[in-house]
């Protein structure tokens, strides 16, 4: 704080910088030790008695900069207010939108209208010129022939008397197309099916301690205990419905001799699945 005389021979000074500067001089302190006290970079600080004020932002927060300077030193705020050519606080404009005039809204709505008919225009008509030959029967249709069909012989059409010289040659010219495959007969016996693939079985392996819960299809118990290290287990298909396995990082789980990989089912070395009717390791629904 700074006494009264100082103050007084302050006042003369001119410029509202100028006095800030003198007052912190005055005081004792640096800019560093205003820029502590107020929280303020110390080229804020030196701004200030500069009077950049296009460095600091918009009016009010050079206002509010202004008056915590000029309250830490002790000098009238109002008086610094006055003699700083800080631009004057102008509140926003507010447009009010609420009435919207009856032509606007009209035009708004008509281009909006234009703009939904222009997108389905665009993707209605290129579906309609693709499937226009489905609906109308106009698509032309494939000119096919069937293999199992045996051309037939030409006929020769018998000589009359003013003819004999003629037939021999007609017939002569004609080609005797012969049937060079057998006609495919569908045979009414079924086709035997390929019979399913046996489920495998479910085997774990424990190197390590680990805590299991196995149930069975009908939600009963199968197996639910603290399993040691080195011991194993085997499940037949539909034995089994869902696993949880603690520690899974231990367990090693094969089926048909092939590891399964436990790292989808697993969250912070805790393993669940659930085993299908068909033997499948599948995630575990809720």
């Amino acid at each position: 704080m700074i006494d009264d005389q100082t103050v007084s021979d302050l006042e003369t000074v001119a410029g509202c910088g100028t006095r800030l500067r003198h007052a912190r001089e005055a005081a004792g302190l640096t800019l560093e030790d205003v820029g502590q006290r107020l929280r303020m970079p110390v080229q804020v600080v030196k701004s200030l008695e500069h009077e950049q004020w296009q460095k600091l932002g918009a009016p009010v927060f050079v206002r509010g900069q202004l008056r915590s300077y000029a309250r830490l030193l002790g000098v009238d705020v109002s008086e610094l207010l006055e003699q700083a050519q800080v631009g004057p606080v102008v509140p926003p404009t507010l447009v009010s939108h609420t009435h919207t005039p009856r032509a606007r809204r009209i035009a708004e709505n008509l281009g909006r209208r234009a703009l939904y008919v222009g997108i389905t225009a665009v993707l209605a008509v290129p579906v309609w010129f693709a499937t226009r030959g489905h609906f109308d029967g106009t698509a032309p249709s494939p000119n096919t022939a069937s293999l199992d069909v045996i051309p037939a012989a030409v006929p020769v059409t018998p000589a009359g008397p003013g003819s004999a010289a003629a037939a021999p040659a007609e017939v002569a010219a004609a080609p005797v197309i012969k049937p060079t495959a057998t006609p495919y007969v569908a045979s009414l016996a079924p086709v035997p099916r390929a019979a399913p693939a046996p489920a495998a079985n479910l085997d774990m392996q424990f190197s390590g301690d680990s805590w299991v819960d196995i149930g069975g299809p009908d939600g009963a118990t199968v197996e639910k205990a603290l399993i040691k290290s080195g011991e194993s287990r085997s499940f037949t298909p539909g034995q089994v419905a869902r696993v949880t396995l603690g520690n899974a990082s231990a367990v090693q789980v094969q089926q048909n001799g092939a590891i399964v990989d436990l790292t989808p089912y697993q969250r912070a070395n805790v393993a669940r699945f659930q085993v299908s009717s068909e033997g499948s390791v599948v995630p575990v629904s809720h």
